[in-house]
């Protein structure tokens, strides 16, 4: 039960500083409605040593235990302005733009290791897949799944594998469909998991990528040992250069995750992870916006384009403009946002004067 003492010192407290808070308050509310701009130069003067008093009134009433409403509306208060002074102020367009323009390219060229080690750890599993299979056709069941198989395995007659592929037969384009809707469906899958138990010190990721590997080659296998190889290189091209290359930066992604677990170096893990995140997630949106394009890729020109020619230059056109952008773009812009992760205004520490 509060005495009258302390309810005589509470009123005084505020009494005395409620002029300035009510000030803030009004300025906070005018630059949450109508932004920073809409501030005149007295009140944006103004704003900054008001949130300071603020944040001081705060800590004494916090100190001598005033009244508890006093504190909660200091400590309401405090957070509105300090949002309103140090909080980054970028347009919804702006980060858009900030992301193609050096975001993604710039986490891209920092994971280049990583990267390099997921497209390694998919040729190899393509590579040891393909030998196999070309050795023993029945290790063709223990690499691809029924429902990404659907009847192509090694007892598929060379006439049933082509039809398929250039919709030449009834019925044939349904087939074909399901069979790259199971595909897409699969590889966004093991993107995902990819990228998420990348932080269990890679070995999921690793396993995923070298699964994925391996499913390709022995698919490959069985269509080369019908003289379909080049066939099926063109109808995997033209989606396929962009879905598998997203596959690889969401790996690239968990494995920055599963580095800095492994090796936080002077940081401590949890710090070290908060850093590398910064470019993981970046690398994940990366990899879902190019997962993105591969749908739209098979889902209208697989059907529209036929000529393998064609499905190569397309697919292996659109992977080249995808390097470039990722290789050449931001470089002009500021070099720290190369060297450190954390580009400008994308951090709010607690500084100085943060309740």
């Amino acid at each position: 039960m509060r005495t009258s003492g302390e309810t005589i010192r509470s009123s005084r407290f505020r009494s005395e500083r409620e002029g300035d808070w009510l000030r803030l308050q009004a300025i906070v509310e005018q630059a949450e409605r109508r932004g920073l701009k809409s501030l005149a130069f007295s009140d944006s003067r103004d704003l900054v040593t008001l949130y300071r008093q603020a944040v001081n009134a705060l800590s004494v009433a916090r100190e001598i235990s005033l009244d508890s409403a006093i504190v909660a509306y200091l400590e309401s208060l405090s957070a509105r302005a300090y949002l309103v002074v140090y909080a980054p102020r970028a347009s919804l367009s702006g980060v858009v733009s900030r992301f193609f323009t050096t975001g993604a390219p710039g986490a891209f060229r920092r994971s280049g290791i990583e990267f390099i080690a997921a497209y390694a750890l998919m040729a190899l599993g393509a590579v040891a897949a393909f030998l196999l299979t070309q050795a023993d056709p029945t290790w063709f069941y223990a690499f691809v799944p029924d429902g990404l198989a659907a009847g192509r395995g090694p007892q598929a007659s060379a006439d049933a594998l082509r039809r398929v592929i250039y919709d030449s037969e009834p019925g044939a384009l349904d087939q074909l469909g399901a069979f790259a809707t199971y595909l897409f469906s699969h590889n966004t899958r093991i993107a995902i998991f990819a990228f998420v138990l990348g932080i269990m010190a890679c070995v999921p990721s690793a396993v995923l990528i070298l699964y994925n590997g391996t499913m390709i080659g022995a698919l490959g296998s069985i269509y080369a040992d019908k003289g379909l190889g080049y066939d099926l290189f063109a109808w995997l091209s033209i989606h396929g250069v962009t879905e598998l290359s997203a596959i690889v930066i969401a790996t690239a992604g968990g494995f920055r995750l599963g580095r800095a677990f492994l090796f936080p170096g002077e940081k401590t893990r949890k710090a070290s992870l908060a850093y590398a995140a910064h470019d993981a997630v970046k690398l994940a949106v990366l990899a879902a916006i190019m997962l993105l394009a591969a749908g739209v890729l098979e889902g209208f020109a697989r059907q529209l384009v036929t000529a393998p020619a064609w499905r190569i230059a397309i697919g292996w056109g659109i992977g080249a403009l995808w390097f470039v952008w990722l290789i050449g773009a931001g470089r002009q812009g500021n070099r720290s946002t190369e060297l450190n992760p954390r580009e400008t205004g994308a951090d709010v520490s607690a500084g100085e004067g943060a309740p």
